[in-house]
């Protein structure tokens, strides 16, 4: 890749997305519209990524906090050439090629922008201009030719009948030489907003007889900006659509994919299944042969292969190979469930190890534990984890079999192969091989006495 450095402008308001949040700052698939841009650049190494920011700067720049970019400032809002030029003291005395993008382009990939930036060097360009072809051109600069030679780009206020039934348009997606700075300098604010446009650059390159071109992409989709609440969503489908092609291409079936919402980052292994409505967001790994059944959520989590789950909610957990999650289970974040553990009906995990071959089937909620192998949990049974002050743990060895509906008060251990009566409240350890009953004791009573106690 030759060598570039990228001017990324974020600086306008993007009133149109009627928010306090400033636009670029928006979430396309969990991560914010410029860093979309920032990543697409990114993978090209340029030498540097300077951004232009204005509107809230200080929020923005927040976002930009651990990343290796220059923050530069456009203090008024006096058109993109002005925003552009700010850029120049943090470029000085560079000699390499100018890309120049906005910061509301998320689905730009990065193969485009190479095309691009080697299409101008190859020809020799000052500047090269990323069109595309669109079937809407409204709104648009629209590029006008002789014949295939690149002569102008006419804005939509300023463009005749025929110019306005031209359907190829400027993207704003600009790769120039080193000597943008000086044609900057010569661009007047002569328009009705009395701001300074980099479109005027090519008219001014264009008379003094430099070399500029065009570079044709055929995904108009690439180029598409975030200006409203409408069009943040249709971006959203274009990159649910692309995820999904990635998928299928890669043995992951779909039963209706239109249904489904897949994170960018999400990675899914082949024979995966993934049934309608499942919800699978960021940072999420899922190995290969896993069923995801209907209104599942997973996010941030590791899902190893051989996983069921099934209507569940999971989330910052790391679930190892043959689990059974669901119906109905909520696994919640520093849960860990090792080989074969089956979490059933309406069953919570939290913040818990749960060892290999272990069940927690039925109405249970186990956190702050660490339970053992082969350990059966009887339906209803809480680790009561808390108390008004502080979290304990519960500690469970391997091969305990729970009876249903026991309560096990923190902090507390259960040795190996005990046998915890049904109905129990424990509340003190219990040694290996033990049977445990915490009972109140049953009373039977005569129907007179019973008919005592009414009166």
């Amino acid at each position: 890749m030759t060598n570039f450095s990228a001017v990324i402008l974020a600086a306008g308001s993007g009133t149109r997305m009627k928010s306090e949040i400033p636009k670029v700052l928006h979430k396309l698939s969990g991560k914010t519209l410029l860093k979309w841009v920032i990543d697409s650049v990114s993978k090209l190494k340029p030498d540097n990524i300077v951004i232009v920011l204005g509107h809230k700067a200080a929020l923005v720049e927040k976002s930009l906090a651990n990343l290796n970019v220059k923050i530069v400032y456009q203090r008024e809002q006096k058109g993109s050439a002005h925003a552009l030029l700010q850029a120049k003291s943090a470029l000085t005395n560079y000699k390499g090629n100018i890309l120049v993008i906005s910061g509301d382009v998320p689905l730009i990939r990065s193969s485009t922008i190479s095309s691009l930036l080697k299409s101008g060097i190859k020809n020799g360009n000052c500047a090269t201009v990323l069109s595309t072809i669109v079937n809407e051109p409204f709104g648009y600069g629209r590029i006008v030719k002789n014949g295939l030679n690149f002569e102008a780009i006419i804005e939509e206020k300023d463009a005749s009948k025929e110019q306005k039934n031209i359907k190829e348009i400027n993207s704003g997606i600009y790769c120039f030489d080193s000597g943008i700075w000086e044609i900057l300098s010569k661009i007047k604010p002569n328009n009705v907003k009395k701001e300074y446009y980099v479109t005027d650059s090519i008219a001014i390159l264009k008379s003094e007889g430099k070399s500029v071109g065009l570079y044709k992409t055929d995904d108009s989709s690439e180029v598409k900006g975030i200006n409203n609440r409408k069009e943040l969503a249709e971006a959203e489908s274009i990159l649910q659509d692309r995820k999904i092609q990635e998928l299928f291409a890669q043995g992951v079936s779909f039963i209706d994919p239109k249904s489904v919402y897949i994170s960018a980052d999400a990675q899914i292994g082949q024979d995966t299944i993934i049934y309608p409505r499942a919800y699978i967001a960021n940072n999420v790994k899922i190995g290969k042969n896993c069923t995801i059944e209907g209104d599942s959520y997973i996010a941030d989590s590791k899902i190893a292969d051989d996983v069921f789950i099934s209507y569940s909610y999971v989330r910052g957990a790391v679930i190892e190979k043959g689990c059974h999650i669901g119906p109905f289970s909520h696994i919640r974040p520093e849960s860990h469930l090792k080989e074969g553990v089956k979490v059933g009906n309406f069953s919570e995990i939290k913040k818990s190890v749960i060892k290999k071959g272990a069940k927690v089937n039925h109405l249970s909620y186990i956190g702050d534990a660490n339970i053992g192998e082969a350990v059966n949990i009887g339906a209803g049974t809480i680790t009561c984890n808390f108390d008004g002050f502080k979290k304990h743990k519960t500690e469970i060895g391997d091969n305990v079999f729970v009876g249903s509906n026991v309560n096990l008060v923190a902090p507390i251990k259960v040795g190996k192969n005990v046998l915890i009566a049904a109905g129990s409240t424990i509340t003190h350890d219990i040694a290996p091989h033990q049977l445990a009953i915490a009972r109140a004791k049953q009373q039977h009573l005569s129907k007179e006495v019973l008919k005592t106690f009414k009166k």
